[in-house]
């Protein structure tokens, strides 16, 4: 049977934002996903954000991506920064009440990956626990003292290692300065936007959120 995502829409701060919601029976826990940048066509039908839609699918995880400010049906304007994340609260805060006793794990791709990260971070410090976060090709330089990372749940970076958009040395670089564990997974002649090598990500993410 085709399970398919329902067209919703969340009260976010500044108005509706518009998502797409899946519930699995049995769900092993809750997947939020966030997309990459809007201001370059970013949304959440991004193929990208799409594949880890479908391997948290796969692995019983209910889910739910969204569009920022300004995105698709979504009311407000490109923030680019902290209206992302405050969006992003909001789509975590609908969906820990629609299941409060599953626990949550946060994906991010490109600057969906620092809106991930800092959300986490504000997760954390207001009593929630994690699962796991996620950050794919993860734009790390918008990350700052103001946007501390959760420290308790597991961390899995994943940086394709010819991105033409995010610098993969960057990257490496502010992997070796995190003092919290976590792991960082290199994907060889990988483009930002893992042209070709989608079956690559799932099979990295997939079991990892099968344990």
């Amino acid at each position: 049977m085709l399970i398919r995502e329902t067209p919703i829409f969340i009260n976010g701060p500044v108005g509706q934002l518009e998502a797409l919601y899946l519930d699995v029976p049995d769900a092993r826990g809750m997947a939020l996903i966030c997309h990459p940048n809007p201001v370059q066509g970013g949304t959440m039908l991004n193929k990208v954000v799409s594949t880890l839609q479908r391997t948290a699918r796969d692995a019983g995880l209910i889910t739910l991506r969204f569009n920022y400010r300004g995105v698709g049906a979504s009311a407000g304007s490109h923030d680019m920064g902290t209206g992302e994340v405050d969006d992003a609260q909001a789509a975590a805060k609908w969906l820990i009440e629609q299941h409060p006793d599953l626990p949550l794990t946060l994906f991010g791709f490109s600057f969906g990956g620092f809106v991930a990260a800092s959300l986490g971070g504000r997760l954390e410090a207001a009593g929630a626990s994690l699962a796991h976060l996620f950050m794919v090709a993860p734009a790390v330089m918008r990350l700052g003292a103001e946007n501390p990372l959760p420290q308790r749940c597991p961390l899995t970076v994943i940086q394709p290692d010819v991105d033409e958009v995010v610098e993969p040395q960057l990257v490496y670089d502010w992997s070796d300065t995190l003092e919290r564990p976590h792991e960082l997974l290199k994907v060889a002649e990988c483009g930002h936007f893992f042209h070709g090598k989608l079956t690559d990500l799932k099979d990295l993410v997939l079991p990892r959120l099968s344990n």
